[in-house]
Parts: structure tokens; C-alpha cells; sequence
């Protein structure tokens, strides 16, 4: 894994070791053939998904991760990073603290302590910057600083197991940080829990602001992630920084789909955030969020491997075993790509599983059907052929349609 990305494999903060009491965290010891399902060899957990990808960087990898297991993905880059080689705020710290010893520095990112290096060299206080961090105690956050750190020939003092700030917070306090200057790497946000933490105990930080974010340049995929939310036609957002978060709710509050986003993850979308800090805008605004216990890639996959199929509930329908998914459906094991209109009329059926629902409420859930009653005689022909079983779904003449839910599953029947 690439350093630099913590932002989005890590969420640095006081805290991101502890579970947060909001979110929800998945068992490693589960990992094994998440969603997998039984007599079905080739289906795999996330077929029939859609997943939204809102990462900035390595958004590639994390979509290959999805695909790999099935899932349709839906890239919306929700922010860029912008380096910052010439920024004044940054050549201002690095003078700083070349001419004024700090007692000791934490390097958070290779690529953020690289990009240090760089901007120093290009300035021509590179040597100068060199000496210094060779003569402070050195801190690193994770095993990809520590190769970058000894990469410009230097070596650090430290290094957490957990490569969480969490961790290098702890050691820092224990040790006691009254009266002493510590200067902190930045990764594009302020991390004010770390800084305050340190204050509080005494400290003077200096943080060093190497790179920002920005808004995505192309704002359109965003909006397109919006749009599917809201209309339910996703399944799950991750989320591996908190940015990304803030990001994205700041654009659907310009577009004015706060709420119909909020609404969307509170109940239909399912919200995976890589770690706590990251879900902390979200659950600010009351969503629960989904985590898994490490703050990686691979688990936060498999964290969807494991819930989406679990938030199915299977039906027996005509002797069959049906689950519903996103944009699929699994009859008997075997995955049935259902078309959007397909998946409108089967929802609107499974919400009443048994009962009958009449022409006029399937055209309702039908999106842009109109008035004309046979657009949902078409699209229940399509949906039936989709299946490749038709009897699961039964036509109750002059009332509407049911799917032929099987008697001892215990369900009602009625008019609904």
C-alpha cells in the first residue's frame, strides 16, 4: 500500500485505535468467503451491488477490490489534493523551524514528508531541513514513513504498531509534553483533536502544511453519485477520509439534497467509512456508519462483502429461493440482472411479499412511467423474462400483480 494515502486507508486522529460507539465494526474472523453463497459457487458477494467510490486517490484500486468481488462501481472522486511546493505557509514553517529547534517532528505520510523534502530542496533549504530532522527525535506514523524518512537518509526514532496517530498520541502524553515544541506533518486537514491533545498537556505545535484539499475539478461524477443516492439506485459510499465526507455533503446542500441524501444513508445506502474519524461528519448529521476494525482497503471490502448480502432478506417465491439485490436478482443461487424499471415493480411487490399491488401504485414506482397503465404491463413482461421464472410473479385479474409467496414462509395474503 502506498504511504500518503492514509488519508484514505487510515483516519489519523486522538482516538481512531478505540471503536467509536456510533459505527459499527466488522469481525476479522468473519473474513473468510464473505456474502458467499451456499450451492451457488460462482455468484459472488457483491453481484447485483452498486458501490460509490469517493476516494480521491487510489480510487482505482479500491474499485478493482469491488469489481473483483462483483459490485458495479460508481467512481465520484468527492476532492483533489493539492501539493503545495511553493506555498509561502509552507516555506514559513520550514524556516521556522530550522532556525528555532523543534524537540521532536511527526512525519503522518510518505508522500507529504517527501514533498517536504522536495519543496526545501527547491527553495535551497534542503541540506538545512536535513540537519534538522537529523538532530530532533523523528517520529513515524507508519512503516511507508519510515521508508521515505530513511529514503533522505534518516532514521526515525519511532514508530506505533497501530500506525495510528492515536497511538503516537499516547506515547507523546505519557512521555509528557509540557514546554516542548512539536512540530506536526499535516496530510491536508488541520487533525484538531491530536493538536488540542497536545496543547492541552503543554505543548507549542507547529503544524506543516504540505498539501491541501480542494474541491474535484470535475464535479459532474459527484453529482451523478448524488443523484443515485437519492434515488436509491446505490448501494453503499465508502468514505476513506473525513474531507471526502464534509465534500460531499457540502455539494448536496448545494444542490439542495441534504436531506434526501441524509435520509438515503440513514436507511437505504449503506455508509462504509474506512475508519471513526472519517465517519465523523456523517454521524454528526446522525448516520450510522459501517467500519471495519482495520484501517485498510481489503477490510473495508470485505466489510461490504459481508453487510450488503446480510441486509437481504430471501423470500420463497413459488418454490423458489429469491434475493433481491440492488440491480439483480438471485433465483436459486443464479444471479438474474434485472433492468431499473424491472427492480422498481419487484421492490414495490417485495415490500408486501404476498399481497397484491394494483396497477395504478406499480406505475407510481415506475420513474418517469406517466399515466399510461401498460408501461407497467411492459415493463412486467420484461421483468418476468429477467427472471427466467415467470410464475414468480402472479397476475391477479382486474386488481394487479403479487409475487406467489409461498404459504408456509407464514405470510399473508390480501389485497394490500
Amino acid at each position: 500500500m502506498h504511504e500518503g494515502e492514509h488519508d484514505e486507508r487510515h483516519d489519523d486522529g486522538a482516538r481512531d485505535g478505540a471503536p467509536d460507539g456510533a459505527g459499527r465494526h466488522a469481525d476479522p474472523a468473519r473474513d473468510a468467503a464473505p456474502g458467499a453463497q451456499p450451492g451457488a459457487p460462482d455468484v459472488r458477494p457483491l453481484d447485483g451491488f452498486t458501490v460509490g467510490v469517493t476516494a480521491a486517490r487510489r480510487a482505482e484500486e479500491l474499485g478493482v477490490l469491488l469489481e473483483r468481488r462483483g459490485a458495479q462501481v460508481l467512481h465520484a472522486p468527492a476532492l483533489r489534493i493539492v501539493p503545495l511546493p511553493d506555498d509561502a505557509e509552507l516555506l514559513a514553517a520550514t524556516e521556522d523551524l530550522i532556525g528555532r529547534a523543534p524537540d521532536v517532528v511527526i512525519a503522518t505520510t510518505a508522500i507529504g514528508f517527501r514533498g517536504w523534502i522536495e519543496a526545501a530542496e527547491g527553495w535551497g533549504l534542503g541540506e538545512a531541513l536535513l540537519a534538522r530532522l537529523g538532530a530532533v527525535e523523528l517520529l513515524a506514523r507508519g512503516p511507508k514513513v519510515k521508508g521515505a524518512i530513511r529514503a533522505a537518509g534518516l532514521t526515525e526514532a519511532w514508530s506505533p504498531q497501530s500506525e495510528s496517530l492515536a497511538e503516537v498520541l499516547d506515547r507523546l502524553l505519557e512521555e509528557g509534553v509540557r514546554g516542548r515544541r512539536i512540530a506536526l506533518q499535516l496530510h491536508g486537514e488541520p487533525l484538531p483533536g491530536f493538536v488540542e491533545s497536545l496543547r492541552a498537556g503543554g505543548a507549542e505545535v507547529v503544524g506543516v502544511p504540505v498539501y491541501r484539499w480542494m474541491p474535484p475539478a470535475d464535479i459532474a461524477p459527484v453529482d451523478r453519485l448524488l443523484d443515485a443516492a437519492v434515488g436509491r439506485t446505490l448501494d453503499a459510499i465508502t468514505f476513506t477520509s473525513a474531507p471526502a465526507a464534509t465534500s460531499l455533503l457540502r455539494r448536496a446542500e448545494e444542490r439542495g439534497l441534504r436531506d434526501g441524501l441524509l435520509d438515503a444513508l440513514r436507511r437505504d445506502v449503506l455508509p462504509a467509512c474506512v475508519g471513526p474519524v472519517t465517519a465523523l461528519p456523517l454521524e454528526a448529521h446522525e448516520v450510522t456508519t459501517y467500519q471495519p476494525e482495520r484501517f485498510r482497503l481489503g477490510p473495508l471490502v470485505q466489510l461490504l462483502c459481508r453487510e450488503l448480502p446480510e441486509r437481504v432478506r430471501p423470500l420463497t417465491v413459488a418454490g423458489r429461493r429469491m434475493e433481491i439485490r440492488g440491480q439483480a436478482v438471485l433465483v436459486d443461487g443464479a444471479l438474474r440482472p434485472v433492468p431499473p424499471a424491472g427492480m422498481a415493480l419487484l421492490r414495490a411487490l417485495a415490500r408486501r411479499p404476498g399481497w397484491v399491488v394494483s396497477r395504478a401504485d406499480l406505475l407510481r414506482a415506475l420513474p418517469g412511467a406517466g399515466r399510461d397503465e401498460h408501461a407497467v404491463e411492459t415493463a412486467m413482461a420484461r421483468l418476468r423474462g429477467a427472471l427466467g421464472a415467470p410464475k414468480l410473479i402472479q397476475t391477479v385479474v382486474k386488481r394487479g400483480y403479487r409475487l406467489a409467496l409461498d404459504p408456509q414462509v407464514g405470510a399473508k395474503y390480501g389485497d394490500g
